[in-house]
C-alpha cells in the first residue's frame, strides 16, 4: 500500500501490552506448581520435575527484575 503512513513493524518488535500481569502470572505459576507436589506420590521423580520448574520459573522472573534494574533492559 503505497499511501499508509503507518511504519511497517514485526511482531517481535512490539511490547507485551501488560508487564505486571505476565510477572504476577508468573508468580502464580510457581505457586501453583508448588502446591501441585503435595499429593499421593509414590516416587519423586514428579517432584524433582515440580521444583525444577518452579526454580527455572522462579530465576527468570529475578534475572528479568535484576536486568531491569540495572537498566540493562528496557520495559
Amino acid at each position: 500500500m503505497a499511501g499508509s503512513s503507518e511504519p511497517v513493524t514485526s511482531p517481535d518488535q512490539h511490547k507485551p501490552t501488560n508487564l505486571k500481569a505476565a510477572r504476577i502470572g508468573g508468580i502464580v505459576t510457581i505457586l501453583v506448581l508448588l502446591v501441585m507436589s503435595i499429593g499421593n506420590h509414590e516416587g519423586n521423580v514428579e517432584n524433582i520435575w515440580l521444583f525444577g520448574l518452579a526454580l527455572l520459573l522462579a530465576a527468570t522472573l529475578v534475572g528479568d527484575w535484576l536486568l531491569r534494574k540495572n537498566g540493562l533492559k528496557s520495559n
